[in-house]
């Protein structure tokens, strides 16, 4: 399985990758959508976590562009604010798997990760 992780976060990214690479075959980091986009083009991704807020770039658009490119990734949208907190993420995303604070233990991410992968 070859997973993306959009965040700009670098700690919380590699946190987030180090648990996730002991089962997935290549763990793809970018830290805003034009690079989201690049390694999307190129790669056979499975399942994206991807942060709500971009610093550089739209979420919603690197997920949009996911089901274009990458119609079988799974999107793992994880979050430090209350935004789409009512669950309505699922209505403007189709490939929305899950919807996570950002606080949420990374073994649990990767937990997620993992069976969505499986099931992609």
């Amino acid at each position: 399985m070859q997973v993306l992780i959009v965040e700009p976060n670098q700690t919380l990214t590699e946190d987030w990758r180090s648990r996730i690479a002991v089962f997935a075959e290549k763990v793809f980091l970018a830290t805003d959508q034009a690079e989201a986009v690049d390694v999307l083009r190129h790669h056979d991704i499975q399942v994206i976590v991807l942060d709500l807020i971009l610093a550089n770039g739209s979420a919603l658009a690197v997920a949009d562009f996911a089901s274009y490119r990458r119609p079988d990734a799974r999107v793992v949208f994880v979050t430090g604010a209350r935004v789409f907190s009512d669950g309505s993420i699922f209505n403007h995303s189709p490939n929305a798997c899950a919807f996570l604070p950002k606080a949420t233990p990374p073994d649990d991410l990767a937990m997620m990760v993992e069976y969505h992968g499986r099931a992609s």
